[in-house]
């Protein structure tokens, strides 16, 4: 069978797409800025790669990631980064989902490059994970290490 033929229904390719983003069994995930445009497919595709719920911004735990939906007014780019921050585990990862161009919400990818340094975040990489959203990958930079 091909590889077309296996994802004729659309929904194959989701999961796949969630393991893209490097996310791991047992891996405690934050989901910010959830509302009724976001990709409820994906989503459940990540719950179902990692194991785990969500947890929402009021959690007592720390977090290995951070999945956070924004829009163009859903506010500051660099005060949502900050709020990410908090829950997030030294090495963690938050993936920033955005609407695709075209799309009602856009976000500019100059936006995110100029607010991810300012939150002390560095963007590494970039995914097309869903066909109204792209997601932005980004890291706490590794401190350098002094030698002593």
């Amino acid at each position: 069978m091909s590889a077309t033929a296996d994802h004729a229904d659309g929904k194959r390719g989701e999961p796949n797409m969630a393991a893209r983003l490097g996310l791991e069994s047992g891996w405690v995930v934050q989901e910010l800025g959830y509302d009724d445009d976001c990709d409820d497919d994906f989503r459940d595709a990540i719950q179902e790669l990692t194991g785990e719920p969500f947890v929402g911004e009021e959690t007592d735990e720390v977090v290995d990631a951070v999945l956070l939906w924004f829009r163009e007014d859903d506010g500051d780019l660099v005060d949502a980064f900050f709020d990410v921050l908090t829950d997030l585990k030294a090495g963690g990862v938050v993936w920033l989902m955005t609407p695709k161009v075209g799309r009602e919400g856009y976000v500019d990818a100059s936006e995110i490059a100029e607010a991810a340094p300012t939150a002390g975040l560095s963007t590494t990489s970039s995914l097309t994970p869903t066909e109204d959203w792209s997601a932005t990958k980004l890291m706490m930079p590794k401190s350098p290490r002094v030698k002593k």
